[in-house]
């Protein structure tokens, strides 16, 4: 018979904090705590958006009461509309979810970014900008981090993927916005922000929408190509010369002439955006990234194979819809609408399943239901190779 172990000194000390420290009337989290606040009023929401009205360049988008959403609320007591927006983008399950999902690697070294760290890092930019330019900072956070919760398993090789099954074309943006995050029933703004955060896409109708647009291209574009430069793909002495003029090889120093020009610019021109010299310089450092990064041979050949395995496990849930989970999230139990095998509804409640699918998932799932072998599939280890 195995013999019951005694809790180690630390286990026994943490265990002995479960009720907290009293003294006197209050309960507090460390003994002899000599923090000291002072006796204040509660700083609310309505005082707090009159705080922040007063602060806020003339046209920074200002938050009231409990938003312009879908479904009516009441107000929350201390946080303003974007502030609850930004809280629940981070407690989401689609956010969490982001983590299993690729940026540029499948399945990253351990210093390599997923697409949570990437929207982590967004959300600094995007931060930075907007308090420099005062800004609305709840909402330009809560856009950065659900600017890419429509992201599927794979990368942007996803969106090839599911294109065909969805009207118009899937774009990752648009889904984020109208199927991911739907649920949250997110601010106007919020939604417009990740609606709209692609280049490719309508201008945003806020500030920090644009913001978040500039922030998320200046991330990327520096973080891919640190990530690059440690798995060996390409150097510093490889940037073309106007970016290595301009913004330097260093992470840290790229980030800050990026951040640096857009502040100057609005400060000159009043709007969000670049001077040309710096513009172009982001511009020939995104096509290097794409040129040899992105579309390198061992990438490409990747990506088609993900788009492959994406598509088959669309086709095997839209023919089982039975097998669905409820909610389209997780392992819930068999779906209840009761759609017809292959039917229209099938599809898309099978996209938006596999769409929410990290990569490790989706690699499960094609293996125990299409038979695929492991070794041969894109999301198996050693992804640069």
């Amino acid at each position: 018979m195995v013999g019951v172990m005694e809790p180690s000194d630390r286990a026994a000390a943490w265990a002995h904090t479960m009720s907290g420290h009293q003294t006197g009337s209050l309960v507090q989290a460390h003994a002899g705590s000599e923090a000291k606040v002072g006796a204040v009023a509660p700083f609310d929401r309505e005082a707090r958006e009159e705080a922040e009205d007063a602060v806020l360049a003339a046209g920074a988008t200002r938050a009231r009461g409990a938003g312009a959403r879908l479904r009516v609320e009441e107000p929350d007591r201390y946080r303003t509309c974007f502030e609850r927006d930004r809280d629940r983008i981070l407690h989401s399950a689609a956010f969490r979810r982001l983590a299993g999902k690729t940026q540029v690697f499948i399945f990253p070294e351990d210093h390599q970014r997923t697409r949570l760290t990437h929207a982590l890092e967004v959300a600094q930019v995007a931060g930075s900008l907007a308090r420099a330019l005062r800004l609305n900072v709840a909402l330009t956070e809560a856009i950065a981090l659900g600017h890419d919760c429509g992201h599927g398993p794979g990368g942007h090789a996803s969106e090839d993927a599911f294109a065909p099954f969805v009207e118009g074309g899937y774009d990752h943006a648009v889904w984020g916005a109208d199927v991911v995050l739907a649920p949250l029933n997110l601010c106007a703004e919020t939604l417009d922000g990740v609606r709209n955060h692609s280049w490719s896409r309508p201008a945003p109708s806020t500030p920090e929408g644009e913001v978040v647009s500039w922030a998320d291209r200046i991330a990327y574009v520096c973080h891919d190509f640190e990530d690059a430069v440690r798995a060996g793909i390409v150097t510093g002495s490889m940037l073309p010369d106007v970016v290595r003029e301009r913004c330097g090889h260093v992470h840290s120093r790229q980030l800050g002439a990026f951040i640096d020009a857009v502040v100057q610019a609005v400060a000159d021109t009043g709007r969000v955006g670049m001077a040309p010299p710096m513009a172009e310089a982001l511009a020939e450092f995104r096509r290097f990234n794409y040129e040899r990064i992105y579309m390198r041979p061992a990438s490409v050949t990747q990506g088609d194979a993900v788009v492959r395995v994406l598509q088959a496990l669309v086709d095997f849930y839209a023919d089982r819809p039975n097998t669905l989970p409820l909610d389209g999230a997780g392992p819930t139990g068999p779906a209840s609408g009761g759609w017809a095998a292959g039917s229209a509804e099938a599809l898309r409640e099978a996209v938006t399943y596999v769409a929410g699918m990290t990569d490790r998932f989706a690699l499960a799932q094609a293996v125990a239901h299409l038979g695929w072998d492991p070794a041969r599939l894109p999301f198996a280890p050693n992804p640069l190779s």
